[in-house]
């Protein structure tokens, strides 16, 4: 028998990982940013060229951080997926004990994965969920 402490949803992000619209959102505004300091610069003081390349760097790690939340999304679907696959055909019970049966088939929706049991009723899958 075993307890399910927590399972996030597919796409689900922490403090530490952005969604691709505000990881798209916050790449569009440093590009912007450094668009609009390029334009509007001083011709007879030209951006010190230690400082550009320091922009540049911090440009490239913007676009590295981009590439692994993708990544890690990208992970995260394959484990929920995995989940998902070895959950089918066995008992599983809600914490509070109301609704239990054998899985027939488990949907990966926003919130997280939610089972369909053999009676056609659904359970989401998450923290306090036994699985025998």
């Amino acid at each position: 028998m075993t307890t399910v402490d927590g399972v996030g949803a597919v796409g689900s992000t922490s403090t530490t990982t952005a969604t691709p619209s505000a990881a798209n959102l916050d790449y569009e505004a440093f590009l912007k940013l450094l668009v609009a300091q390029l334009e509007h610069q001083d011709p007879t003081k030209p951006m010190d060229s230690t400082e550009f390349v320091s922009q540049l760097a911090t440009f490239s790690q913007v676009e590295q951080n981009i590439a692994t939340n993708a990544k890690l999304d990208a992970l995260l679907t394959a484990s929920s997926l995995e989940l998902a696959a070895n959950l089918v055909g066995r008992q599983v019970t809600s914490p509070d004990q109301s609704v239990s049966g054998k899985v027939e088939s488990v949907r990966i929706s926003a919130e997280g994965p939610v089972a369909t049991l053999a009676d056609g009723s659904t359970l989401m899958l998450g923290e306090g969920v036994v699985i025998d």
